[in-house]
């Protein structure tokens, strides 16, 4: 991951508010950024490979990714999800796993990633998640192959009261993706999603890691916030990350 400048993406729910994936891409790229992480929000990737392929094919949007899937031992769908990532000409899927997933729903994982030569990068979804914390990520990583790896999330890892950029050099082998989010929180520990690197998130050193990162395969912006209109947040973020010229 040398170059954020043509990698870099944004999660499709961002615009979850639009439904219709013709009206996502062409406000996505007006943000600065012609490659996207589809959420499912947006198409079944089970169903409609060729045609959410072409469709972002013909706006000039790159799929850099697809999540978050959970994974379930389904491998009929699993593999389902794996040929849409080939087809699409990516390497990694976000996903998620059930809470206390055996032994046989890793294998079965693994011998999809392998087949499809893929990444699969667990979401660390915030401090309820039982894959939102260092110690139990560091557990499933030890009794797994380096197919399952992470997919960062900035944000949700503040909300853990983990240091995301801690989490990104102790994971640096298994860093295959990141969802670049930012929160603040209220006194109770709400959080509330704003531009990158105006909140918790410590931009530089965490943009310093990605660039010196090769195995990181997606970047991609999140922002929740402004559902209706969340393009003028998601600009700027492109900008925290890019620069000016953006």
């Amino acid at each position: 991951m040398k170059n954020l400048s043509s990698q870099l993406g944004i999660q499709s729910y961002c615009f979850r508010g639009f439904k219709a994936l013709g009206d996502v891409l062409p406000r996505l790229k007006a943000c600065g950024v012609a490659t996207v992480e589809l959420s499912g929000v947006h198409g079944d990737f089970t169903r409609d490979a060729d045609a959410i392929i072409a469709q972002c094919r013909a706006a000039g949007v790159a799929i850099a990714s697809i999540g978050v899937e959970r994974f379930t031992g389904n491998v009929a769908r699993e593999r389902s999800l794996a040929e849409f990532m080939r087809k699409a000409g990516g390497t990694v899927i976000a996903v998620d796993f059930e809470p206390g997933a055996g032994a046989d729903v890793f294998r079965a994982a693994e011998r999809v990633a392998d087949e499809f030569d893929l990444r699969l990068a667990i979401h660390n979804h915030g401090g309820r998640h039982w894959l939102g914390n260092t110690q139990m990520l560091a557990h499933v990583f030890a009794s797994t192959s380096p197919r399952i790896g992470l997919c960062l999330d900035t944000a949700w890892a503040l909300d853990a009261h983990e240091d995301p950029v801690a989490m990104a050099e102790k994971f640096a082998d298994r860093l295959y993706g990141v969802h670049l989010k930012d929160f603040v929180f209220d006194r109770a520990g709400k959080q509330t999603d704003v531009v990158i690197g105006r909140g918790n998130l410590d931009l530089p050193k965490m943009l310093a890691l990605l660039r010196a990162n090769d195995r990181v395969a997606s970047v991609v912006i999140e922002y929740e916030g402004d559902i209706d209109n969340p393009g003028p947040a998601l600009t700027e973020c492109v900008r925290q990350v890019l620069g000016p010229r953006a």
